[in-house]
């Protein structure tokens, strides 16, 4: 088919309509863009395509600077062909698109670049590779099982040496993990390992396991802390309660009396060595299971929520709004799970008072918002 492309969507796609009325998710386009397709799935609602021929181009395409991008091909990027400013204004659009929709809010939206990302490349410090029966690592094609060979990735900090990895035998099957942290450790596992290495991030040295959780871009760990800091204002006295806590990094950075709540058994075991010297309780727990049995009733100032991809939902964020914080500081990395707990903090008499999103994801559509909570009251 050839079609008239319309706007940009949630997920690295954009819309059109095909001929018989159905909504048709395209990757590889841009809005205001004829291309012609090639449908990847149907539905009897939708379907989903890639752009394989470009009739007329849009002036923020540019020619990807990675030869594994495209239709068919690696999975891992959504906008190699997008120029960097028109990427972050297209991911403003669908955080504002989200929070219209889900929670029913008018603001605009800026996402903002980390210091010292210029070109979009060379940031990503966590990858997970797949291997292939032939022992050889790759990344995964898009809404596919199969892999994609490479040679290298352009997006992999130079420190993950990744013509190295691919260039090993692996066991078939395997996923690999390549950590690289700021302080220079590099370090392969497959599957998860009984291992750390040395992050650093808010004037602070974080343990974090290998395989574990700690934002991927280097400069993300200090930018999401200054930007909470900055929302919740922390005063003296006050009392945290920090919600998906990871390895600690907001609770060690904000060094409040408190509580950090975190599932990961790895993940807690660090945040407790990490947050040794401070006036802090860390519990191993699920986040919806400690609210609901395990909190001893005990009142906290401010609440950090940095829960996964698919958000905090009602439960969580129902029991946070009863403790009756004065700001809560929401960092979230999927909008429409934003704008649906947004949605849910409003009916619990919390509003939306600030929001700030940032690139740490260059060339792909994902992410990252910071959303600032306070009492209608307030």
């Amino acid at each position: 088919m050839i079609l008239d492309v319309l706007r940009v969507a949630h997920g690295g796609v954009c819309v059109a309509h095909a001929p018989d009325g159905r909504v048709v998710f395209v990757r590889h386009a841009l809005p205001g863009e004829q291309v012609r397709v090639a449908v990847t799935e149907e539905r009897r609602a939708y379907l989903r395509a890639d752009a394989v021929e470009v009739l007329r181009a849009a002036p923020a395409r540019v020619v990807p600077p990675c030869p594994y991008a495209g239709p068919g091909r690696c999975g891992g990027c959504d906008w190699q062909h997008v120029s960097l400013e028109e990427q972050r204004r297209l991911k403003a659009l669908v955080v504002q698109e989200q929070l219209k929709r889900l929670a029913g809010l008018d603001i605009d939206v800026v996402v903002e670049p980390v210091p010292g990302d210029d070109d979009g490349l060379g940031w990503r410090t966590r990858l997970r590779l797949a291997v292939g029966p032939d022992g050889r690592a790759g990344l995964r094609r898009c809404r596919s099982h199969e892999i994609e060979p490479i040679d290298d990735c352009l997006i992999a900090v130079p420190g993950a040496d990744i013509p190295e990895v691919v260039g090993r035998s692996w066991p078939a099957g395997a996923e690999v993990n390549v950590d690289v942290s700021a302080t220079g450790e590099r370090a392969l596992s497959i599957g998860t390992a009984d291992r750390h290495v040395t992050e650093r991030a808010a004037c602070r040295d974080w343990q974090v396991p290998v395989g574990g959780f700690w934002q991927v871009h280097p400069g993300a760990a200090d930018t999401l802390v200054a930007a909470v800091r900055d929302m919740l204002a922390p005063e003296p006295g006050e009392r945290l309660l920090d919600l998906y806590a990871g390895v600690g990094l907001f609770a060690g950075a904000l060094a409040l009396a408190g509580v950090a709540v975190e599932s990961n058994r790895r993940s807690a075991r660090a945040a407790a060595a990490n947050l040794a010297d401070l006036p802090v309780n860390v519990v191993r727990a699920p986040v919806e299971r400690w609210l609901a049995r395990e909190h001893d009733g005990s009142p906290f100032d401010l609440v950090v929520l940095d829960p996964p991809r698919k958000g905090a939902w009602a439960e969580v964020v129902t029991a946070v709004a009863r403790l009756r914080p004065r700001a809560i500081a929401y960092v979230a990395c999927e909008p429409s799970a934003l704008a649906r707990d947004v949605r849910t903090f409003a009916e619990h008499g919390y509003r939306l008072a600030s929001l700030r999103a940032f690139d740490l994801f260059p060339m792909t559509a994902h992410v990252e918002s910071v959303a600032l909570l306070q009492p209608l009251s307030s």
